[in-house]
């Protein structure tokens, strides 16, 4: 099994990444969808995050309010390294899970957008991070996704810099192109990376 690394800023293009590898071939283990799972109703790590924030960070329903979380820590540091004091532990667990339960010789790819700011790089055979530039970024997050400029830059100044991510990268993908563009990096990058098969 080959043990890789994917990450990339927020609007950097690293989930087309993933989903190019995981059509390709790829086992991909998806950090976000894992921190959904361990906050979901009834976790513990909902438990945690309402013991620690309050019971005002829970919509009607029981369910975790991501918009009143994240309201409190993307404005306070020590309030984020509460939250992934709890969750990162749980997301490491689970994704230690998936890729046990992986096939022998596939090409695992773990999909962690704080990869970086969580000090995980040396834990991978090899690290893939995307790149864009931040005013193509800005632009992305404001069209598709109806953030404010300000929204934007404040989640890209949470994360770690262009620079940070680029000095733990083993292979660097340039994302200010067309998607087809990209998907053709990617597609060289796993015929590199996938085993032989026997």
């Amino acid at each position: 099994m080959k043990h890789v690394g994917l990450t990339g800023g927020v609007a950097s293009g690293k989930s087309a990444v993933a989903a190019k590898l995981a059509e390709l071939g790829a086992v991909v283990i998806d950090a976000d969808a894992l921190a959904r799972e361990v906050v979901a109703p009834g976790t513990d790590g909902l438990a945690a995050i309402k013991d620690c924030f309050g019971p005002e960070i829970l919509q009607p329903d029981g369910s975790l309010d991501r918009k009143a979380l994240g309201a409190i820590v993307f404005a306070d540091e020590q309030a984020r390294q509460k939250l992934n004091a709890i969750v990162h532990p749980l997301v490491r667990q689970a994704a230690a899970v998936a890729r046990e339960q992986a096939p022998h010789g596939a090409l695992v790819v773990e999909d962690i957008p704080l990869l970086v700011e969580s000090g995980q790089a040396g834990k991978f055979d090899a690290v893939i991070v995307v790149q864009a530039p931040q005013a193509e970024r800005i632009r992305r997050m404001v069209q598709n996704r109806g953030w404010t400029s300000q929204d934007a830059e404040s989640r890209m100044a949470a994360q770690a810099t262009d620079e940070q991510r680029a000095a733990v990268a083993d292979y660097l993908l340039e994302n200010s192109g067309t998607l087809e563009e990209l998907e053709a990096q990617v597609t060289a990058l796993y015929r590199q990376l996938a085993p032989a098969q026997e």
